[in-house]
């Protein structure tokens, strides 16, 4: 019974002379029903992180503020999710108010979100820079993956006792947070799956320049146990992308770009109706014992006489290349990847995941992945293994 019938039966009980046996009736098919879809009513959390406000004003350009757009961006994309059955939103500001990077995850994790997005304005001296980006939280190495984080990053010297706060770490060199164990391989897969939905969001609909799905030490990102990203929206400091983004009409279009790619993650990942969060609050999967990934059996790829079986090293260790990861289970054919061969799948019971190659050399990996980028899987990156487990790269590299 829907909450609707709820309300006309409950209508109906206080209108309509009727027996006191059938008023208890209709009184105890009520409580049971409302009490039924209170608990149907649970939502899909997202908490929205406006970028910089207050005495951070983020990147400054011909008279363009990063913090007033990015705050203007997320009041629209939460507009339209509280408008959306199903959704629940939450906002690290609502105001131009200074909100530490430490509290803005804090936000997300006390209020068990399912996704965080941090939405922020790009910016270089170089003012013909222009395109969106999306970063998942990752140990990249890129310059100018670490420059972007380290222009980010900064704020944290605004912050009170930042040095103790953030344990030494320094904004000037983000390559210090290389090497940290982060909690962040089990939201990846879900981080760049969202991250690319709203990559795509804003090339199909927007006509936007993409510069891709990048990874970067990102200290909002850090401390937020939840898939993640942070949405670089374009370059303030390119005259045409300022003017655009800091136009009314260029952030709605920017909002319900971004607000789409997150209804069509929801939809994908937990479906369309509501959906209860009883066995997927992060605050829980903080506390939980991780558990060993197990690989899934699949069958082994043709081979030809002049091929070996493969072999691990004697440490146990293989690297592969995730080229995807989505809830729908596909064959491994190579017309299913884009013309890549020796395709594996494994599933961890809620998402299947997709691997090209598999060799216990890792630069050998690192060459499968350029393969695999040059064949279409932008997002794609080398991930290990030891005896069938999942281990993170730098426990790998250290055999």
């Amino acid at each position: 019974m829907t909450l609707a019938s709820c309300i006309s039966l409950k209508l109906t009980f206080g209108f309509m002379g009727i027996s006191n046996t059938r008023k208890a009736s209709l009184l105890l098919t009520f409580f049971f029903c409302v009490a039924g879809n209170s608990v149907l009513a649970q939502k899909f959390k997202v908490t929205l992180d406006a970028g910089h406000g207050g005495k951070d004003f983020g990147a400054v350009y011909h008279g363009h503020i990063e913090k007033n757009i990015a705050l203007g961006v997320v009041q629209k994309v939460g507009k339209i999710l509280e408008g959306t059955p199903g959704f629940d939103v939450v906002y690290t500001r609502k105001s131009d108010v200074f909100i530490e990077l430490v509290e803005r995850a804090n936000i997300a994790n006390r209020a068990d979100s399912h996704i965080f997005v941090s939405i922020h304005c790009n910016a270089n001296k170089n003012t013909a820079a222009e395109g969106t980006e999306t970063y998942v939280m990752g140990m990249n190495k890129n310059a100018s993956n670490l420059e972007a984080a380290k222009r980010e990053n900064s704020v944290i010297t605004l912050e009170k006792d930042y040095k103790q706060k953030y344990e030494g770490y320094d904004p000037s060199s983000p390559e210090t947070m290389i090497g940290v164990e982060l909690m962040q391989e089990e939201f990846l897969d879900n981080s760049i799956s969202l991250a690319s939905k709203i990559q795509d969001m804003f090339v199909r609909s927007l006509g936007k320049k993409s510069r891709g799905v990048k990874q970067a030490p990102f200290m909002v990102l850090h401390k937020a146990y939840m898939p993640r990203v942070l949405i670089e929206m374009g370059f303030i400091s390119n005259p045409k992308d300022g003017a655009f983004l800091d136009s009314e009409d260029g952030q709605d279009e920017m909002a319900k770009a971004i607000a789409n790619a997150i209804i069509g993650y929801k939809k994908e990942y937990f479906g369309s109706g509501n959906y209860d969060p009883a066995n997927e609050r992060p605050s829980q999967r903080i506390t939980d014992t991780p558990v060993a990934e197990t690989p899934a059996p699949v069958a082994a790829p043709e081979r030809t006489t002049a091929q070996t079986p493969f072999e691990s090293d004697a440490s146990g260790i293989v690297f592969k290349v995730q080229i995807s990861a989505s809830g729908n289970k596909l064959a491994t054919t190579p017309s299913n990847f884009k013309g890549l061969s020796g395709v594996s799948v494994q599933s961890d019971g809620k998402l299947f995941k997709y691997f090209y190659g598999e060799t216990p050399d890792y630069q050998t990996a690192r060459q499968k992945l350029s393969e695999a980028k040059t064949k279409g899987f932008p997002s794609a990156y080398v991930v290990a293994f030891r005896n069938g487990q999942r281990i993170s790269l730098d426990e790998a590299l250290k055999k």
